[in-house]
C-alpha cells in the first residue's frame, strides 16, 4: 500500500529547543504514533538521540518520487497487503520471503528457459546458415546441370554407336569375305588351287543366296550391290580354276607321251568302253525307274517335284555328253520320268484351280488376299529351287517361263475377280497391292524381266485410275466438281454459263473460298484409300499426278470465267487467282 507522510523535514543542525511545539507546522497521526509522544495541546518534542526519531527524519527526508526501485517495492506490497491489522503486520516479513523463495525459483526456471531459447537462437542461426548452403549448392547444382546432362548423352550416343558398329561388323562377316579369301579367290594365274580355294567358292554362293533375303526388305540397294560383287567375284574364281585346269591338263598330256604302240592299245580299249557302259547301265534301268515313279506318285508337293525334274534333266544331259549313245536304254528311262515329273505343271494347275473356285473378298486394309499370298509363297519356292539347277540355261529360261504361265494369268484373273464388287477407288488400290506383291516376288529371280514389264503396265493403268479418282475427291471437297463437269459440257449454242444454276458469281465466288482453303493445305483433302498403299513413293506420285490434274480442271473454269462470251461481271473478283498462281502455290 501507499503511505504518505504530513511532517517535513527540519532543517539540518536545528537544535532540540528550536523544534518547540510544533503549533504552526503540520502534523499527522502518522507521526505522532511514530514517536510514540503525546502531550495533548502541545507535545514535547521526541528527542534527538532517539532511534525511532532518527529513522522517522530519514524517511522523511527521502524523496519517493525519484527511487523507482522503492516505488515498485511499494506497488508489489500493496498487491498482496490488502489488510492493515496486527496479524498481517506481524505476517509480513514472512510472506515477503516466501514471495522472495517463489520468485527466486521462478528466476531460477526461467534462467533454464532463457538457456533453451538461447540454444534454440544459435539452432536457429545455424540453420539459416544451411539456408544458404542449400541456396548455394542449388546455385551450384544449375550450374553444373549441363555438364552432368552432357556426359549422360555422350555415354547414349556411345552405346548407340557401339551397338551400330557391331551391327555393322555383324553385317560383314556375313554378307563380306574376308581379305584372305577375296586373295584365294583371285589369287594369281600361276598360283595352285588348294582346298581354302573350294571353301572361299562355297562361301561366295553361300553369300549369293543369303543376301536374297536383303532384296525382300527396304535393303535392295544394298543387296543388289552385294550380289554383283559375289557374281564377279564368282566369275573370277572360275575363271581362275578353268586356267589352272588348262594348266594342269598340259602338264598331263606332256607327261603320258608314251610310245605309238601304246597309243593304239589304248585306242583299242576305247572301242570297247562304249559297249561295255552299254551293257551296265542296262541292269540300273529299271530299279531306277521303280523309284523315281514311287516318289513322284507319292504326291509330295510341286516344289519336290520341281526338284527331280531338274534332276533328272540334269542327269540326261550329263550322262549324254559323256557315253553317248552307248546308254541309249538309260537315257530313255530317264526322259520316260522326266516326262513324268511333269506333274509340277499339274499341281500348280490344281492350286490354281481351287483358288478360282472360291474366291476370297478382298480384306478390309485392301491388300492382298491369303490366298494370293499362299501362292506367291509356293511360286517362290519353286523358283528357288530353280537357282540351284544345273541344268542349261537355255533348257531352264523355258521351264521357268512355263510355270509362271501357270501361275501368274490365273492370279491376275483371280484378283480382278475379287475387286470386280469393289468401288472405283478401292479396286484400283487392291490391284494395285496385288501387283505390287508379285512384283516384289517375282523381281527375286532371273528370266521375269517379260512377266515383269506386263505387271508394271498393269500397276500404272491403276495407278491412273486413283490419280483421277483423287483429283475428283479433291475437286468435289474444294466445291469445283460441280463448276469443272458443267464447264466441260457446255456448248457454245447453250445460253452462257453466267445464267445456268449454281455457276453465278455468288455460288463461284463461294467455291473459290474452299480453293483458297485448300490451296494453304494441299495436303490435307487425301482419299482414305491412299493409306493402304505400300509404297510412300507410288502415294506421292498419286499426289503430285492428282494436283497437276487439279490445276488443270481450274485452270478451264477460269478461261470460262474470264471469257466475254459467259457474260461474267467483273471476272477478277470472283476468281482472284490465275492458273500460274495456283500451279506455284501447288507445286
Amino acid at each position: 500500500m501507499k503511505l504518505t507522510f504530513g511532517l517535513s523535514a527540519p532543517p539540518p543542525g536545528a537544535g532540540r529547543a528550536a523544534q518547540g511545539p510544533r503549533a504552526a507546522g503540520k502534523w499527522s497521526p502518522a507521526s505522532g504514533a511514530g514517536t510514540g509522544l503525546s502531550n495533548g495541546a502541545g507535545g514535547t518534542s521526541a528527542q534527538p538521540n532517539n532511534p525511532l526519531s532518527r529513522k522517522l527524519h530519514k524517511t522523511l527526508e527521502t524523496c519517493l518520487d525519484n527511487d523507482k526501485e522503492i516505488l515498485e517495492a511499494l506497488k508489489a506490497l500493496s498487491t498482496f497487503f490488502v489488510e492493515n491489522s496486527l496479524q498481517t503486520r506481524r505476517n509480513l516479513r514472512g510472506d515477503i520471503e516466501r514471495r522472495s523463495s517463489a520468485i527466486n525459483e521462478f528466476v531460477s526456471n526461467f534462467k533454464e528457459v532463457k538457456e533453451e531459447l538461447e540454444s534454440i537462437n544459435e539452432d536457429v542461426q545455424a540453420t539459416s546458415s544451411c539456408q544458404d548452403m542449400t541456396s548455394r549448392l542449388q546455385a551450384a547444382k544449375e550450374q553444373t546441370q549441363d555438364v552432368i546432362v552432357k556426359p549422360t548423352k555422350l555415354q547414349t550416343e556411345s552405346q548407340r554407336l557401339e551397338i551400330r558398329a557391331q551391327v555393322a561388323d555383324g553385317f560383314l562377316s556375313k554378307f563380306q569375305l574376308t581379305s584372305d579369301e577375296m586373295s584365294l579367290l583371285r589369287g594369281t594365274r600361276e598360283g595352285p588351287i588348294t582346298e581354302d580355294f573350294f571353301k572361299a567358292l562355297g562361301r561366295v554362293k553361300q553369300i549369293h543366296n543369303d543376301v536374297k533375303v536383303l532384296l525382300r526388305t527396304n535393303q535392295q540397294t544394298a543387296g543388289l550391290e552385294i550380289m554383283e560383287q559375289m557374281a564377279s567375284l564368282q566369275e573370277t574364281a572360275y575363271e581362275r580354276l578353268y586356267r589352272w585346269a588348262q594348266s594342269e591338263y598340259r602338264t598331263l598330256t606332256q607327261e603320258s607321251r608314251t610310245p605309238r604302240n601304246l597309243l593304239k592299245a589304248i585306242q583299242g580299249v576305247e572301242e570297247n568302253i562304249q559297249e561295255v557302259v552299254g551293257h551296265i547301265t542296262v541292269g540300273v534301268c529299271r530299279p531306277l525307274k521303280v523309284r523315281i515313279e514311287q516318289v513322284i506318285l507319292a504326291e509330295l508337293g510341286a516344289v519336290l517335284l520341281y526338284k527331280i525334274s531338274n534332276l533328272l534333266k540334269f542327269y540326261h544331259h550329263t550322262i549324254s555328253g559323256i557315253v553317248g549313245n552307248s546308254a541309249t536304254t538309260l537315257l530313255t528311262t530317264i526322259e520316260e520320268m522326266h516326262l513324268l515329273s511333269k506333274k509340277i505343271f499339274n499341281s500348280l494347275s490344281l492350286h490354281v484351280s481351287k483358288l478360282m473356285e472360291k474366291i476370297e473378298l478382298p480384306p478390309p486394309d485392301i491388300g492382298p488376299s491369303s490366298a494370293l499370298n499362299q501362292t506367291l509363297m509356293l511360286l517362290c519356292e519353286v523358283l528357288a529351287s530353280h537357282d540351284s539347277s544345273v541344268i542349261p540355261l537355255d533348257v531352264r529360261q523355258a521351264d521357268f517361263v512355263q510355270v509362271l504361265s501357270c501361275v501368274l494369268d490365273p492370279l491376275l484373273q483371280m484378283c480382278t475377280v475379287s475387286a470386280s464388287n469393289l468401288g472405283t477407288a478401292n479396286m484400283a488400290t487392291f490391284m494395285v497391292n496385288s501387283l505390287y506383291m508379285m512384283k516384289t516376288t517375282l523381281a527375286l529371280f532371273e528370266f521375269t524381266n517379260r512377266c515383269l514389264e506386263m505387271l508394271q503396265f498393269q500397276t500404272e493403268a491403276h495407278l491412273d485410275t486413283l490419280i483421277n479418282e483423287q483429283a475428283s475427291y479433291v475437286l468435289t471437297r474444294v466445291g469445283f466438281s460441280y463448276s469443272y463437269n458443267a464447264v466441260q459440257q457446255h456448248k457454245p449454242e447453250q445460253a452462257c454459263l453466267a445464267n445456268l444454276p449454281n455457276l453465278d458469281s455468288v455460288a463461284l465466288q463461294a467455291a473459290m473460298v474452299q480453293f483458297d482453303r485448300y490451296l494453304s493445305a494441299p495436303d490435307n483433302p487425301l482419299m482414305p484409300q491412299l493409306n493402304f498403299l505400300p509404297s510412300a513413293t507410288v502415294k506421292e506420285q498419286i499426289v503430285k499426278q492428282s494436283t497437276d490434274l487439279v490445276c488443270r480442271a481450274y485452270g478451264e473454269v477460269y478461261a470460262a470465267v474470264m471469257s466475254p462470251a459467259n457474260e461474267y461481271k467483273d471476272p477478277e473478283s470472283i476468281l482472284h487467282r490465275s492458273p500460274q498462281q495456283v500451279q506455284a502455290l501447288l507445286s
